[in-house]
């Protein structure tokens, strides 16, 4: 659907002029289960969006209509709760957040379209969120600073969608440039644009169609063990708040005689903190190169070490190890499923996709989608 069929849907359903708004979903290059360690992450937006379309109402209704649903929503301005439709609460839960903050908003109407794909780990829960506060602000002049858009996205994610994120997925929805990867500071939330040139490649995304149910008690898991490794040395040395505060040695010292698979877990977030930062400077120096070889680093520490891949990720990494026209490759998200981010150059694409989809196939009887992305900017008006 383009701007001009979706501004044409909303007249038809809501008789009413709109504005519209985009915000894209994210990849992220490097730096995996980071974030809730206070490290360091390098996301970037991508071309494929969510698409909001908004007009200001006389009464205080909330009208809301989800195209992939082909369903409506109405409720009131002045009693915003969760709904049973899960899609309509990332939009109720940002109302609700800014509500909460004391800004005044009349009733509205609201159409909502997106082409990023669900369930492939692209954030497309953080795309909505953010792409309704932006359309928000806009429609009501409240020039809310970027960075707070991105905080009532996440809190909005937090409260009525239930899922206890980090701030990187909304943070690249608002804030991403076209060409640009962004190294983001957990902690701090400071930011550096990193330039992805990407000459004769592009990144290509595989998604193994599977999500097993192992991923939330795992994540859980994981968490815990970091935060018990942080606990060992904050012991020692009380100005640790977590593991980026964290060296190997401190690990050796204080980790490792009391808990061999604690000091693993451990292990992987300090050495992919550190992958971040050289990935970031082989980026400015143009080595992609080098990237590569630090994606597939990291792939190898979230399979062995801290665990969190699966039979059907390693299995679509192992096949493009040594692909010449292959630079990196690695599985992306919280794990157990979802895809594959790689750097593929451009002729060797749709050969290596048909190979792939076969292959892929005849192990595990699972059909393979494929996702060319290029980078895309953060959230903002459409013309």
């Amino acid at each position: 659907m383009n701007p001009l069929s979706l501004k044409e849907a909303f007249r038809k359903i809501f008789d009413a002029e709109p504005m519209l708004v985009k915000s894209p979903g994210r990849i992220n290059i490097i730096g995996e289960h980071t974030d809730y360690n206070g490290g360091l992450v390098m996301p970037a937006a991508i071309n494929k969006a969510v698409y909001v379309a908004i007009s200001k109402r006389d009464d205080e209704q909330i009208q809301l209509y989800a195209e992939s649903y082909q369903e409506k929503y109405v409720g009131n301005i002045n009693a915003v709760s969760k709904s049973e439709k899960s899609w309509a609460n990332y939009i109720l839960g940002v109302v609700h957040g800014l509500l909460k903050l004391g800004h005044t908003l009349s009733g509205f109407n609201l159409y909502i379209y997106g082409d990023v794909p669900l369930g492939a780990g692209l954030s497309s829960s953080a795309a909505i969120e953010c792409a309704t506060a932006y359309a928000l602000s806009e429609l009501h002049g409240l020039a809310i600073p970027k960075m707070d858009l991105a905080l009532i996205a996440q809190k909005a994610e937090h409260e009525f969608a239930g899922v206890n994120c980090g701030i990187m997925d909304q943070f690249a929805s608002v804030f991403g440039q076209k060409d640009y990867a962004m190294m983001l500071d957990c902690e701090s939330l400071k930011h550096e644009y990193i330039p992805l040139k990407l000459e004769g490649y592009k990144l290509v995304l595989f998604n193994t169609n599977v999500k097993h149910s192992l991923s939330e008690s795992a994540y859980n898991k994981r968490r815990a063990q970091c935060e018990q490794g942080v606990a060992w040395v904050k012991a020692h040395h009380p100005e640790v708040e977590y593991l980026r505060d964290v060296s190997p040695e401190m690990l050796s010292e204080y980790v490792l005689p009391k808990d061999a698979e604690v000091y693993t877990k451990c292990n992987y977030v300090v050495a992919e903190i550190a992958r971040v930062k050289k990935a970031a400077v082989a980026l400015k120096d143009g080595r992609l190169a080098e990237l590569g070889k630090l994606m597939l680093e990291t792939h190898e520490g979230l399979s062995k070490a801290y665990e969190v891949s699966c039979k059907e990720l390693d299995f679509l990494v192992e096949q493009v190890k040594e692909v010449e026209e292959v630079l990196g490759a690695r599985m992306m998200g919280g794990g157990f499923g979802g895809c594959t981010i790689n750097i593929v150059k451009d002729e060797a694409i749709d050969e290596l996709t048909a190979k792939l989809t076969q292959l892929y196939h005849e192990e595990f009887g699972l059909n393979l989608s494929t996702y060319v992305v290029e980078t895309g900017n953060g959230s903002e008006i459409v013309d």
